[in-house]
């Protein structure tokens, strides 16, 4: 119900989180130095979280982390190696799951009419700037 993937060097590629899962309490999939952080976060009724705001925190992103939430559909997700771009395998995801894309690379196929909640750092630099398509 929840899975990390890593490439043939041990390099993480990805978090995923089926639908179905609900830990028992408060669980967090990424570690500290992700720029993303994942998390399903638990709350008894009545629990509360106290009004606040975020401080303002001078961060440093080198690579995007985006995730993905299937809203509707079934995709299937391709995954590529941090370094030399090989394929390592591949994960159909469908409806109410969600993937965190930690590194290396991705491809998508629709394997049927599909919305997907993208979450991902900021600002957008375009798409020369933001990616390398390589393959097909």
């Amino acid at each position: 119900m929840v899975e990390v993937i890593e490439d043939d060097k041990g390099i993480v590629l990805c978090h995923i989180i089926r639908a179905v899962y609900s830990p028992a309490k408060t669980t967090f999939f990424t570690p500290d130095n992700y720029s993303q952080q994942l998390g399903i976060i638990k709350y008894p009724e009545g629990g509360n979280i106290k009004p606040h705001y975020h401080n303002k925190v001078a961060r440093e992103v080198f690579y995007t982390q985006e995730v993905l939430v299937i809203r509707k559909g079934s995709v299937k997700v391709n995954l590529y190696s941090n370094q030399s771009m090989n394929y390592i395998r591949s994960i159909i995801l469908n409806a109410g799951d969600t993937i965190l894309l930690a590194s290396g690379g991705h491809g998508f196929e629709m394997l049927e009419d599909t919305e997907m909640l993208e979450i991902k750092q900021g600002p957008y630099n375009g798409v020369d700037n933001d990616k390398t398509v390589f393959g097909k």
